[in-house]
């Protein structure tokens, strides 16, 4: 299983990006995605999460403001954010894991994930 973030950038607030998370073959289908961000000297906490069946879910902070999707081909896994403001700023990874349980009170939950990326970075400056 492996992810590969990127998109990653430096941007002023208000700006936007668009993050992608290629996925390897083996995690195609079958797996529940999600993006999750560690802000410098913070803890690493959920962003926006998609289940198989294409159900989101995301973190008051970026509802309206960021959306989570995926492609089929190529198999992607992609977050658009828009008007960035300084506190999105961090680093940004990718997430796979199975099912199981309600996944709609485990879907932000780091500790819940067991595939990662290795992360993009994301500035945002006043």
């Amino acid at each position: 299983v492996r992810l590969v973030e990127s998109g990653g950038d430096s941007v002023q607030a208000g700006g936007s990006l668009r993050l992608s998370c290629a996925i390897s073959r083996a995690t195609r289908s079958g797996y529940y995605m999600a993006w999750f961000r560690q802000p410098p000297g913070k803890e690493r906490g959920g962003v926006a999460a998609i289940s198989i069946s294409g159900y989101t879910n995301y973190a008051d902070s970026v509802k309206g403001r960021f959306t989570i999707s995926k492609d089929l081909a190529p198999s992607n896994v992609n977050l658009q954010m828009s008007n960035l403001t300084p506190e999105d700023t961090a680093m940004y990874y990718c997430a796979a894991r199975r099912g199981g349980g309600d996944w709609s009170s485990w879907a932000l939950q780091p500790d819940e994930y067991d595939y990662w990326g290795q992360g993009t970075q994301v500035t945002v400056s006043s």
